[in-house]
Protein backbone atom coordinates (compact mmCIF):
# COMPACT_ATOMS: atom_id res chain seq x y z
CA UNK A 1 0.00 0.00 0.00
CA UNK A 2 1.13 3.25 -0.73
CA UNK A 3 0.07 6.66 1.21
CA UNK A 4 0.50 10.43 -0.30
CA UNK A 5 -0.71 13.41 2.02
CA UNK A 6 1.01 17.08 2.11
CA UNK A 7 0.22 19.98 4.29
CA UNK A 8 0.77 23.56 4.81
CA UNK A 9 2.26 24.88 7.78
CA UNK A 10 1.91 28.20 8.74
CA UNK A 11 5.45 28.30 10.95
CA UNK A 12 9.03 28.42 10.01
CA UNK A 13 10.82 25.59 8.97
CA UNK A 14 13.44 25.77 11.84
CA UNK A 15 10.71 25.32 14.13
CA UNK A 16 8.73 22.82 12.26
CA UNK A 17 11.59 20.73 12.26
CA UNK A 18 12.72 21.21 15.69
CA UNK A 19 8.71 20.04 17.25
CA UNK A 20 7.36 17.16 14.68
CA UNK A 21 9.72 15.03 16.75
CA UNK A 22 8.92 15.73 20.40
CA UNK A 23 7.75 13.19 21.96
CA UNK A 24 4.41 15.21 23.83
CA UNK A 25 3.83 17.27 20.20
CA UNK A 26 3.48 13.62 19.01
CA UNK A 27 1.67 12.39 21.56
CA UNK A 28 -0.87 15.13 21.55
CA UNK A 29 -1.47 15.03 17.72
CA UNK A 30 -1.54 11.41 16.72
CA UNK A 31 -5.38 10.21 16.19
CA UNK A 32 -5.89 7.66 18.98
CA UNK A 33 -2.28 8.15 20.80
CA UNK A 34 -2.80 6.12 24.21
CA UNK A 35 0.95 6.34 24.55
CA UNK A 36 4.38 7.34 22.42
CA UNK A 37 7.72 7.35 24.20
CA UNK A 38 11.52 7.70 22.80
CA UNK A 39 12.43 3.75 24.00
CA UNK A 40 16.69 4.73 23.22
CA UNK A 41 17.84 7.45 20.87
CA UNK A 42 15.70 7.12 17.02
CA UNK A 43 13.61 4.96 18.59
CA UNK A 44 9.77 5.19 19.48
CA UNK A 45 7.16 2.90 20.52
CA UNK A 46 3.63 3.90 20.63
CA UNK A 47 -0.03 2.58 21.29
CA UNK A 48 -2.77 4.41 18.72
CA UNK A 49 -6.47 3.56 18.77
CA UNK A 50 -6.61 2.96 14.98
CA UNK A 51 -9.98 2.69 12.71
CA UNK A 52 -9.86 2.23 9.36
CA UNK A 53 -13.38 1.91 7.48
CA UNK A 54 -14.87 -0.62 9.35
CA UNK A 55 -11.92 -2.07 11.35
CA UNK A 56 -11.12 -0.62 15.00
CA UNK A 57 -7.96 -2.12 16.85
CA UNK A 58 -5.48 -0.89 19.50
CA UNK A 59 -2.13 -0.89 17.60
CA UNK A 60 1.09 -0.75 18.88
CA UNK A 61 4.02 0.57 17.13
CA UNK A 62 7.54 1.20 17.09
CA UNK A 63 9.03 3.49 14.68
CA UNK A 64 12.88 3.78 13.74
CA UNK A 65 14.28 7.36 12.60
CA UNK A 66 16.80 6.08 9.86
CA UNK A 67 17.66 8.73 8.24
CA UNK A 68 17.33 12.53 8.80
CA UNK A 69 18.41 15.78 7.12
CA UNK A 70 18.02 18.62 9.35
CA UNK A 71 15.93 20.88 8.90
CA UNK A 72 14.69 19.31 5.82
CA UNK A 73 14.11 15.06 5.94
CA UNK A 74 13.08 12.38 7.78
CA UNK A 75 13.04 8.28 6.74
CA UNK A 76 11.33 6.59 9.30
CA UNK A 77 10.97 2.07 9.41
CA UNK A 78 7.44 1.41 10.97
CA UNK A 79 5.95 -1.91 12.36
CA UNK A 80 2.38 -1.52 13.50
CA UNK A 81 0.59 -4.42 15.44
CA UNK A 82 -2.82 -5.12 16.56
CA UNK A 83 -5.51 -8.00 16.58
CA UNK A 84 -7.34 -7.29 12.57
CA UNK A 85 -3.58 -6.87 11.26
CA UNK A 86 0.04 -6.25 11.07
CA UNK A 87 2.32 -3.54 8.87
CA UNK A 88 5.52 -2.80 8.35
CA UNK A 89 6.97 -0.01 5.80
CA UNK A 90 9.16 2.90 5.40
CA UNK A 91 7.71 6.76 5.76
CA UNK A 92 9.45 9.66 4.36
CA UNK A 93 8.67 13.40 5.99
CA UNK A 94 9.59 16.18 3.34
CA UNK A 95 9.79 20.04 4.71
CA UNK A 96 10.16 22.70 2.37
CA UNK A 97 10.20 26.35 2.41
CA UNK A 98 6.73 26.61 -0.45
CA UNK A 99 5.42 30.48 -1.22
CA UNK A 100 5.76 31.81 2.07
CA UNK A 101 4.87 28.35 4.24
CA UNK A 102 6.21 25.51 4.82
CA UNK A 103 5.30 22.23 3.13
CA UNK A 104 5.26 18.67 4.70
CA UNK A 105 4.99 16.05 2.16
CA UNK A 106 4.53 12.69 3.76
CA UNK A 107 5.34 9.99 1.74
CA UNK A 108 4.94 6.20 2.69
CA UNK A 109 4.69 2.31 1.15
CA UNK A 110 3.80 -0.33 3.66
CA UNK A 111 3.05 -4.44 3.59
CA UNK A 112 0.11 -5.42 5.38
CA UNK A 113 -0.91 -9.16 6.73
CA UNK A 114 -4.71 -9.78 7.90
CA UNK A 115 -8.09 -7.71 7.66
CA UNK A 116 -5.82 -4.54 6.93
CA UNK A 117 -4.71 -6.07 4.20
CA UNK A 118 -8.06 -7.11 3.24
CA UNK A 119 -9.44 -3.40 3.59
CA UNK A 120 -8.36 -2.70 0.18
CA UNK A 121 -5.85 0.24 -0.85
CA UNK A 122 -8.89 2.75 -1.51
CA UNK A 123 -10.18 2.53 2.20
CA UNK A 124 -6.61 2.40 3.84
CA UNK A 125 -5.97 5.63 1.77
CA UNK A 126 -9.42 7.36 3.01
CA UNK A 127 -8.29 6.26 6.87
CA UNK A 128 -4.67 7.46 6.57
CA UNK A 129 -5.65 10.87 4.97
CA UNK A 130 -8.33 11.93 7.45
CA UNK A 131 -5.16 10.66 10.18
CA UNK A 132 -2.43 12.28 8.63
CA UNK A 133 -5.16 15.71 7.94
CA UNK A 134 -6.07 15.22 12.09
CA UNK A 135 -2.36 14.38 12.93
CA UNK A 136 -1.01 17.87 11.15
CA UNK A 137 -3.65 20.19 12.01
CA UNK A 138 -3.62 19.48 16.05
CA UNK A 139 1.17 19.18 15.58
CA UNK A 140 0.68 23.01 13.99
CA UNK A 141 -1.53 23.50 17.08
CA UNK A 142 0.35 21.83 19.73
CA UNK A 143 3.54 23.78 18.20
CA UNK A 144 1.78 27.35 18.30
CA UNK A 145 0.59 26.23 22.10
CA UNK A 146 4.13 25.14 23.11
CA UNK A 147 5.78 28.43 21.28
CA UNK A 148 3.18 30.56 23.31
CA UNK A 149 4.22 28.76 26.66
CA UNK A 150 7.74 29.92 25.72
CA UNK A 151 6.98 33.10 25.09
CA UNK A 152 5.17 33.62 28.07
CA UNK A 153 8.40 32.04 30.39
CA UNK A 154 6.62 28.77 31.15
CA UNK A 155 6.92 24.96 30.10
Amino acid sequence: MKIEYEYSFGLPKKIVWKYIKDEKVLQNSLPGCKSFVEVSRGIYQAALDVKIGPLQDLFTLEIRIRDEKPPSFLLMQVKGKGNIGEFVGTADLFIKDYQGAVMLIFKAEADAAGAIAMAGQEIINTAANKGLETFFQKAEKEIKKRLYHLKRGGR
